[in-house]
C-alpha cells in the first residue's frame, strides 16, 4: 500500500461515476478508488450523502471540538472526488449524462426504476455510452415480487435468517436473535459488486476476447445475504434442518468458542484433531485426547456438553495472556477478545499500518475545520500495483468546480449553474 500519487494503481485510467449513497454502493466504489480508479461521487447540493449526518460520533476540528460531519461517511468514501449536482433539474441531468459519456462504470443504489424519470437509468445511459458498465444495488433485485421494496441491511439480516443464527440461544441469558455488529450485508454487497465490476471490465477490455461492450450488473442485498450464509445454508440444504443460535460456539467444530480465564476471556479456535491433542498436552489434560468421546472432531461436537464445562474449569486457572503465551508456539489458535481500541493498539495491527491518516485538502483543511481524517487502510496488498491512498473522504462538493472544468465548463457557465441551484 502506498500514499504516493506517483503510483497510479491497478485501475488507473478507469473512471467511475458514483451515484450511490449510504454504505453498500460507496463501499464498492471505495474499493475501486483505492485500486486507482478516478471515482467522482455525485451528492445532493447542501445535503450530501445521508451518512454525513449519521452521528454521533462526529469528526473533530483542530481544537478537538465536534464538527457537524459524521464519521460514518468517512468509512466508505476515501479517495473520491465529491461534486454536488441536483439530478432533479434538467441542467443537473445533462451534467450527469455528460459525465456518463466519459465514464467506464456507473454505480447507483436507487429503488428499481427510480432513475428512469431523470433519464439516468441503465437503458438511457447505455444508449449514450455502449461501453458503460452499470451496477445497480437494490434491496431485492430488479425483478420478483419484492423488487419495488426498499431494502436495508438490518431488514435483510432478519429476512435471510442471519439473525436466527446470531446471538445466544433463547434458553441462555441474553438469548434471542441478534444483528451482526456492523452492516455486514451492505459490506458484502459492496465486495461482491466490486468483483462483478472487475469481471465486466475484463469481458469488455480483454485483449483476446474483449467485447468492447458494457453490461448491467444487478446486485441485491437479499441475494448476498443468502449467499453469505455459507456453511449454515449448505447444512440446511443438505439436511432440511434449520440451524439455531449457538452464541460463540460453532455448529460443526468443537472446541471453537470463547472460554473464561482467570482475568477475562479468550478465544480458542481448534479446527482439527492435531490442534486438540496439542492443547490437551499443554493444558496437562492428556486424557481428553484419548477419551473415546473426544477423539475426533465429530465426536467432540456430539459430546460438547461434556467437553466444554471440563475445559472451562481448566481455562479459568490461567490468565488470558498466560494461555496465549502457552499456546502460540504450539500451533493452537488462541487469542484475546479485544475491544476495538485494543485491536488498534495491537502490535500486529500497528505493524501492518492499518490506521492511516490522510489530508482533507492539499493546503490544509477544506473549509470546515477538518485538516485530516484517520481511517482503516485497504486490506488489499498487491505487490506491483498496491492500493494508492491519495485523499481523505471529501468535504461536500469539494471538487465540484474542479470536475466541471475538466468537462470543459468555464467560469460563467459554472456561475450560471450555481445561480440555478443545479450544483
Amino acid at each position: 500500500m502506498t500514499t504516493s500519487p506517483s503510483n497510479p494503481g491497478a485501475l488507473a485510467g478507469i473512471k467511475v461515476l458514483d451515484l450511490s449513497r449510504v454504505l453498500a454502493g460507496p463501499w464498492c466504489t471505495q474499493i475501486l478508488a483505492d485500486l486507482g480508479a478516478d471515482v467522482v461521487k455525485v451528492e445532493r447540493p447542501r445535503v450530501g450523502d445521508d451518512t454525513r449526518q449519521w452521528g454521533p460520533p462526529f469528526l473533530k476540528d483542530a481544537e478537538g471540538n465536534d464538527t457537524n460531519q459524521a464519521s460514518y461517511y468517512t468509512a466508505c468514501n476515501r479517495n473520491k472526488r465529491s461534486v454536488t449536482i441536483d439530478m432533479a433539474s434538467p441542467e443537473g441531468q445533462a451534467l450527469i449524462k455528460q459525465m456518463a459519456l466519459e465514464a467506464d462504470i456507473v454505480v447507483e443504489n436507487f429503488k428499481v426504476g427510480g432513475l428512469k424519470q431523470y433519464g439516468l437509468d441503465h437503458e438511457s445511459l447505455r444508449a449514450l455510452n455502449p461501453r458503460l458498465i452499470y451496477c445497480s444495488v437494490t434491496g431485492f433485485g430488479q425483478d420478483g415480487p419484492y423488487a419495488e421494496r426498499a431494502g436495508y441491511d438490518l431488514m435483510v439480516q432478519a429476512m435471510t435468517g442471519l439473525m436466527s443464527i446470531t446471538g445466544h440461544a433463547d434458553s441462555q441469558p441474553g438469548g434471542g436473535p441478534m444483528r451482526v455488529g456492523v452492516a455486514v450485508i451492505d459490506l458484502f454487497t459492496g465486495l461482491y459488486a466490486s468483483n462483478a465490476i472487475l469481471a465486466a471490465l475484463h469481458v469488455r477490455d480483454n485483449a483476446v476476447s474483449g467485447t468492447g461492450q458494457g453490461q448491467h450488473i444487478d446486485m441485491a442485498l437479499l441475494d448476498v445475504g443468502m449467499a453469505v450464509l455459507a456453511n449454515q445454508a449448505a447444512g440446511f440444504l443438505a439436511t432440511g434442518k434449520a440451524p439455531g443460535r449457538m452464541g460463540n460456539s460453532h455448529p460443526s467444530l468443537a472446541p471453537y468458542q470463547d472460554f473464561p480465564t482467570a482475568d477475562g476471556n479468550m478465544l480458542l479456535a481448534i479446527g482439527n484433531d492435531g490442534q486438540f491433542q496439542r492443547f490437551c498436552a499443554a493444558a496437562h489434560q492428556p486424557q481428553w485426547a484419548t477419551d473415546p468421546r473426544f477423539a475426533t472432531n465429530t465426536l467432540r461436537v456430539q459430546h460438547r456438553a461434556d467437553l466444554i464445562p471440563a475445559m472451562q474449569a481448566v481455562t479459568r486457572t490461567r490468565t488470558t495472556a498466560d494461555w496465549i503465551a502457552l499456546l502460540e508456539d504450539k500451533a493452537v489458535p488462541c487469542g484475546p477478545i479485544n475491544t476495538i481500541a485494543q485491536a488498534f493498539d495491537d502490535a500486529q495491527v500497528q505493524a501492518r499500518g492499518l490506521a492511516v491518516s490522510l489530508p482533507r485538502w492539499k493546503d490544509g483543511e477544506a473549509g470546515d475545520g477538518i485538516a485530516q481524517i484517520t481511517g482503516v487502510a485497504s486490506p488489499l496488498r498487491l505487490s506491483a500495483t498496491p492500493p494508492v491512498l491519495r485523499n481523505a473522504p471529501p468535504a461536500l462538493g469539494q471538487h465540484t468546480e474542479e470536475v466541471l472544468r475538466e468537462m470543459g465548463l468555464d467560469d460563467a457557465r459554472i456561475a450560471a449553474l450555481r445561480a440555478a441551484k443545479a450544483i
